[in-house]
């Protein structure tokens, strides 16, 4: 058994002009995931789908997804532009790489995105702990925001239909947990739906 290593470079941060590499403020995102154990967490759920001679792990990527998504990226190949900050994102698995991981994955039966789920579940327990009386659950209990919104395809994808809007596309769900007044919704859940879902339907939000 060999002890884990971190999926991502240390960074110092200073403001001098020296050394600027783009991309920078998700340094702090890159943190996060450190401090948290989110990096473990999701490696370890995400071991049994790991080929043996497999190079990238694939908890990594699936964080590298995720952090290029949190920069503006809106398909796998923006996965990029991490792989263009090695000193900051540490090896990104190149974009044939990520396709196989999705095709790997998408035939588990739910089985791989549950164990996503139970590393976020974990891993939220954690923040919520180093977040003491700041946590959303202080004060013994937990306010969800659930909310619509509608995401316009300018093609015919799958699962897209027209909207009340008179657009064309998706209308996902979204959950949030309420941070209070100082912070912001945690996103915990979204519901892919199509674009002529409800927003007030009762059994969206019960699911």
């Amino acid at each position: 058994m060999r002890a884990p290593t971190a999926s991502y470079p240390r960074v110092r941060v200073q403001g001098d002009g020296r050394q600027v590499v783009s991309q920078a403020g998700s340094v702090l995102l890159v943190e996060t995931v450190r401090k948290t154990g989110l990096d473990q967490a999701i490696s370890t759920a995400l071991a049994p789908w790991r080929t043996p001679r497999a190079v990238y792990d694939p908890g990594k990527i699936l964080l590298d997804i995720a952090l290029a998504v949190a920069l503006g990226g809106d398909c796998l190949a923006d996965i990029g532009m991490l792989r263009a900050e090695p000193a900051v994102f540490g090896p990104v698995a190149s974009d044939p790489t990520v396709s196989r991981l999705i095709d790997t994955l998408a035939p588990s039966g739910g089985k791989a995105l549950q164990a996503i789920r139970a590393a976020r579940a974990e891993v939220r327990q954690c923040a919520w702990k180093l977040a003491d009386r700041k946590a959303p659950d202080a004060d013994g209990t937990v306010t969800v925001d659930l909310d619509g919104v509608l995401v316009i395809a300018h093609s015919d994808k799958e699962g897209a239909a027209p909207t009340w809007k008179r657009t064309y596309g998706h209308h996902p769900l979204m959950g949030f947990v309420d941070h209070g007044p100082g912070g912001t919704g945690e996103p915990m859940a979204a519901m892919l739906r199509p674009g002529n879902a409800g927003s007030n339907t009762a059994a969206d939000h019960i699911t």
